[in-house]
């Protein structure tokens, strides 16, 4: 079976370059749906996600290249109004494909999205969002059918923030006749960054403090851009820098993106400096205890939480971990306590007492943070452990392996 082999006990240190944001990514790649014109988008990550994106895309007519981490999308013949099952099931932002075929079309049917068993994640306010702008929608047990003469802007308010309904409605609306205003949206960096592509692609956005307004296009062309680096890669090696008591600089960042996690970061004891692109961490003692909640962004980001707690396991007394967005994200805290960890889950808080060592062990990666809590933990254990199931990190690591090792990890992958 596939696995990663780690030999922990060993202090990481040097610099990790940081690849473009997986989260940004996905829905820029959907983004040339909305044109017959070519869309260039670099620092494309290699990521299975990724490519499992651009296989949807494909298979819908467009024509995808590839030239490093450069990928340019364009027009490969008559687009497709139904999507392939073996795509979408496999992830969940494969889902917004459904408002730009609707748009360009006038109909869809798009099986229903998997990904990360990490919680409920319905996809109502995509549906809600959809009707409001003049769609008629029939739901089966495993997929959607979507029609509309022709859609319209709206106004629509979104009870919790979410990113992909915000993602999947831009999109939509940035090729609708009208305004469509949307209230409460998800205001992530890859959000932004959304944005600034459909701009480029001659989109009218006008982003508030509440809401962000759309004004419809019936033509959007072509665009080149490059995405934002990508947050949560940087957040994960800067805590592997902290459980191993190294010292690892990130390059090629934006600091702001990581605001709340390097005040976490900081209040746990981790010496941290930063430049314009670069944000450097000195692991110069065991992490103190903490009590920390996840929120939508600007708050502490879920997708942190699990490799955050996997440093807590080897803190100072006894931490509290809230986790505010997804009710199933404690899944990995068997795998941990396996490898010596005290952490005891009460409903959606996680209390985590520190323990002076873990030990390697055998542990399945179950979805893409979960593996790399898992990680941080085989890096800092003693011994050795084996991480199965490694496919799930690859979704959202490009190359993990080989960028620990440059920074002095014994990692390996073995079959």
């Amino acid at each position: 079976m596939d696995h990663l082999l780690i030999r922990g006990g060993r202090r990481l240190e040097g610099q990790v370059a940081i690849d473009g944001a997986k989260n940004a990514a996905l829905p820029m790649c959907v983004a040339p749906l909305l044109t017959d014109e070519p869309v260039r988008l670099h620092r494309i990550p290699h990521l299975r996600d990724v490519d499992t994106i651009l296989s949807t895309i494909s298979s819908l007519g467009k024509e995808v290249r590839h030239d490093g981490n450069t990928v340019e999308i364009s027009c490969g013949g008559a687009l497709k109004s139904e999507a392939e099952a073996r795509y979408v099931e496999q992830m969940r932002a494969s889902f917004l494909i459904l408002g730009p075929l609707v748009a360009r079309l006038g109909h869809a049917v798009v099986p229903l999205p998997g990904g990360c068993t990490i919680g409920r994640r319905p996809v109502d306010l995509h549906l809600e969002g959809l009707c409001a702008m003049g769609a008629r929608i029939e739901e089966f047990p495993d997929h959607v059918v979507v029609k509309a003469e022709q859609l319209h802007g709206a106004r629509i308010s979104f009870p919790y923030p979410s990113v992909g309904a915000t993602e999947h409605l831009l999109m939509t609306a940035a090729l609708i006749r009208g305004e469509t205003r949307i209230t409460n949206p998800s205001r992530e960096p890859e959000i932004g960054d959304l944005i600034n592509l459909l701009r480029k692609m001659g989109a009218h956005i006008v982003v508030g403090k509440m809401s962000i307004r759309i004004n419809g296009s019936e033509h959007l062309h072509g665009a080149e851009h490059t995405i934002i680096p990508d947050r949560l890669e940087a957040g994960t090696y800067l805590l592997a820098g902290a459980i191993t008591g190294g010292e690892v600089q990130v390059m090629g960042v934006e600091p702001g993106h990581l605001r709340s996690v390097i005040e976490v970061l900081r209040r746990v004891g981790m010496s941290i400096t930063e430049s314009s692109e670069t944000i450097r961490l000195l692991g110069e003692q065991r992490a103190e205890p903490g009590h920390v909640v996840t929120a939508p962004y600007p708050g502490f980001p879920t997708d942190l939480q699990p490799l955050l707690v996997a440093l807590l396991c080897l803190g100072r007394g006894e931490s509290l971990v809230e986790e505010r967005v997804f009710e199933s994200r404690f899944a990995y805290v068997h795998s941990l306590n396996c490898m010596g960890g005290r952490i005891r889950v009460i409903g959606r808080k996680a209390v985590v007492t520190g323990v002076n060592m873990l030990v390697g062990a055998k542990v399945p990666a179950l979805d893409i943070r979960a593996g790399g809590a898992l990680i941080l933990a085989g890096l800092a254990a003693e011994g050795e452990t084996v991480i199965y199931h490694p496919e799930h990190i690859d979704r959202g690591y490009a190359s993990i392996e080989e960028k620990l090792a440059l920074i002095g990890a014994q990692i390996e992958r073995g079959k």
